[in-house]
């Protein structure tokens, strides 16, 4: 029998489009449950998709820091969520909770 090769999965390789990465972003909010480590890892694989570099330099951060922050071990302050956004053209939007 002959052996199956897997490769492994990167999300980052098919956010083409800022649609696919608003998408897949609210995806993940959605999926976090509140949890602040696992929206910056979306961040990150957004950000990654993008090109770490330029979207370090638009957020006016370094490339190690912004790795750090969006690697989903732990939570990045509200201001380096909202200069990441920024630098990824995505904004940021409330609406109300239906109970």
């Amino acid at each position: 029998m002959a052996k199956t090769e897997t490769t492994r999965y990167d999300v980052a390789e098919h956010l083409r489009t800022p649609e696919e990465m608003a998408a897949y972003l609210e995806a993940s909010i959605e999926e976090a449950d509140g949890d602040a480590t696992f929206i910056a890892k979306a961040l990150g694989d957004i950000a990654r998709a993008k090109g770490m570099t330029q979207v370090a330099r638009d957020a006016g951060l370094s490339r190690e820091s912004l790795y750090k922050a969006l690697s989903g071990d732990r939570a990045p302050s509200f201001d380096t969520i909202l200069k990441v956004m920024a630098a990824l053209g995505l904004k940021l939007h409330a609406e109300a909770v239906q109970h």
